[in-house]
């Protein structure tokens, strides 16, 4: 337990002993193989007491005192390497749960010793993540490695060197996302098939994620925060610096979309899952039928709707992400996520109080067939309910902002805060009653804008403790609401005199005040239900990719330099080839309605309406107009086409 304890230690490497035990010469090779023997020995014998012990001591000579350099060393490594797989892959009634995890994380902290090169390790991994399942040891080997994977993902968030050996290929993030997308199904099914002790024990243990879960978190987290979080080095402006910057932002955005792409067609089938499960517990006659659908929800956060899909759709709302190339793939996905969750989130409101009231009960059933219930008529000759119907949006603005000194206040304290609500007609300031201060010259100053130099709405200061200056200034501290005309507020206060040794407290409290956009503060408290939260931010990334599909491709530097040629007239001759009547016709082809020799420049020109019409007959010579010359000297640069040079024929 003593080496156990060691190795616990050294896996903090802010702890002194980490950089005592990384200085430590490496281990002899004919150790390493006595340790073996050791191993071996025990095995046979076993002993598992001295089975654990060896197990520790792998783990720290594997991560602290041995480097595979010669040949036999080498050879060592793979001797260790055996003895831990039988260990591994030992039948269950031959070790115990605590010598295999041991085992799991001697493999573990010897990754890059027993599997050097980059193939190995893959395979390693391959092996895990496909025949986990089938085996006890390799699934727990499987949730060791990538709960270490993912804890040095965290650790290197705005990356590093070894960002590329954390981040596991395509082909491995494809089998993680597997098992990922099968362990929500079963989560939400067991809703579903458990008995009603067992639902409320899976309650009790969600939102637990797993070691799949946590890595592909780690691996999205990482990716979105070196897009968005980190900023270019503004001090250097080499070419080559932003050359690299530039190619490191594309691979990071290809990396994105990839992951995006899959996690979203993951959550596309979990989303199916959960509509199936949910409309099975509705249409059961199960006694806590309306117990498991308020679990459901939870539940559901447990999945990888509520570890991944949030924080993609924030994130990919961010404008460094807002590209054609990420709508164009991912808005197939998007509309069918916003359908998945707006009819599971409407199925799930058609169980809520709010809805089973409209629902007659038996007994009255034939006398309300043919009367309706005004609410009902109303939905009927209006709009089908949908899955807001009822609810109210969270305001959170609505429940203002608080601004206060502290408590209480001390000699030569200053404070100064703005506030600003954006588009808000006026504030509505409230003070706290405990508002206060030592003399009537130590006050708030209140302005309508942002600054101090905005026009001065009020002055508050003093107390009516009977301390200090025994007065306030003015009216004193307001009790009622102060209604403030904007949408900024700038607080600025200022104890200018010195505490008295008989003041108490309560005689400099200070001051706190709430700014509201609204005379009366909503409620705040609730959300909106998790699938219905969803729906709302699926839906509002939807709209916002369609925008960026609309408005296509970002205006190009061409044809900024180009605006006023593309706005003239003079394009307005051309004729180009078009589509008319399932027919192309050729570029610059006459029309059946010549067009007019000349063209007045000082009104806008159109083409006469049967100019699509596929022409019919012979050329003609289009109308031309005679360009300055320093127009011809712009179209020539831009077109990369030198003058034409004429040469006298030789007869």
């Amino acid at each position: 337990m003593c080496i156990h304890q060691l190795n616990l230690l050294a896996a903090s490497n802010n702890l002194p002993i980490s950089n005592f035990l990384g200085k430590q010469h490496p281990i002899e090779a004919h150790h390493l193989s006595s340790i073996c023997d050791i191993m071996e020995k025990a095995m046979v014998n076993g002993d598992t007491c001295i089975i654990r012990c060896i197990l520790v001591v792998f783990q720290v000579v594997f991560k602290f005192f041995f480097s595979p350099q010669t040949e036999r060393n080498r050879d060592i490594v793979r001797r260790s390497g055996l003895l831990l797989w039988q260990l591994l892959m030992a039948p269950r009634d031959q070790i115990c749960s605590e010598i295999q995890k041991e085992v799991c994380l001697a493999i573990s902290s010897g990754l890059n010793i027993l599997y050097p090169g980059e193939a190995e390790i893959n395979n390693l991994l391959k092996l895990v993540l496909t025949e986990g399942e089938r085996n006890s040891g390799l699934s727990q080997l499987r949730d060791v490695i990538l709960t270490n994977l993912a804890e040095q993902l965290q650790n290197n968030r705005f990356g590093s060197e070894d960002d590329d050996h954390y981040r596991l290929n395509d082909e491995l993030l494809h089998y993680i996302l597997k098992i990922v997308v099968r362990e929500s199904c079963v989560l939400i099914t067991k809703c579903q098939t458990v008995s009603k002790d067992d639902f409320q024990r899976l309650l009790s243990t969600v939102p637990a994620a797993s070691s799949c879960l946590r890595y592909l978190m780690a691996v999205q987290n990482h990716l979105l925060s070196n897009t968005i979080l980190i900023k270019p080095d503004d001090n250097d402006d080499s070419d080559s610096s932003l050359q690299g910057e530039t190619l490191k932002v594309q691979e990071l955005k290809t990396s994105i979309l990839s992951l995006a792409t899959q996690i979203l067609t993951g959550c596309d089938e979990v989303l199916e899952m959960l509509q199936q499960v949910t409309t099975a517990l509705i249409n059961s006659d199960i006694s806590d039928r309306e117990q498991r659908l308020k679990g459901l929800e939870q539940i559901t956060k447990a999945t990888m709707l509520g570890h991944l899909l949030p924080v993609l759709l924030t994130s990919l709302m961010h404008p460094n992400l807002q590209t054609l190339t990420m709508a164009d793939a991912l808005m197939p996905q998007l509309v069918q996520l916003v359908l998945y969750t707006s009819q599971t989130a409407l199925l799930l409101k058609t169980q809520s109080p709010v809805f089973s009231e409209l629902n007659s009960s038996p007994s009255c059933a034939p006398e309300q067939k043919g009367k309706q219930l005004p609410d009902e008529r109303m939905l009927e000759e209006k709009e089908e309910p949908g899955f807001l119907t009822g609810l109210k949006i969270p305001a959170p603005w609505a429940a203002g902002k608080t601004v206060e000194t502290v408590h209480p206040v001390r000699d030569n304290y200053k404070f100064k805060e703005t506030v600003h609500i954006p588009g808000a007609r006026c504030l509505y300031l409230r003070f706290d009653n405990r508002c206060s201060s030592q003399y009537d010259y130590d006050k708030l100053v209140i302005y309508a804008g942002p600054s101090t130099n905005s026009r001065k709405v009020a002055e508050y200061g003093g107390n009516t403790l009977g301390y200090g200056s025994r007065s306030v200034l003015g009216t004193g501290w307001p009790k009622d609401l102060v209604k403030l005309e904007g949408d900024t507020v700038t607080f600025s206060f200022e104890m200018r005199s010195g505490r008295e040794h008989n003041t108490p407290d309560k005689a400099m409290w200070g001051f706190a005040c709430t700014v509201r956009a609204q005379e009366s503060s909503e409620d705040v408290s609730g959300g909106l239900p998790f699938l219905v939260d969803l729906a709302l931010g699926l839906s509002v990334l939807a709209c916002s990719m369609l925008r960026i599909l609309y408005n296509g491709p970002e205006i190009t530097k061409d044809e900024e330099t180009c605006q006023e040629l593309l706005r003239s007239k003079l394009l307005q001759r051309c004729q180009w080839q078009v589509e008319a009547n399932g027919v192309i016709s050729p570029a610059l082809t006459p029309s059946p309605s010549p067009l007019p020799l000349t063209i007045e420049e000082d009104r806008e020109f159109t083409y006469p309406s049967d100019v699509l019409v596929p022409p019919v007959g012979h050329y003609f010579d289009l109308p031309r107009i005679r360009l300055p010359p320093g127009i011809m000297i712009k179209l020539r640069e831009i077109s990369g086409r030198a003058r034409p040079q004429f040469r006298p024929s030789i007869k």
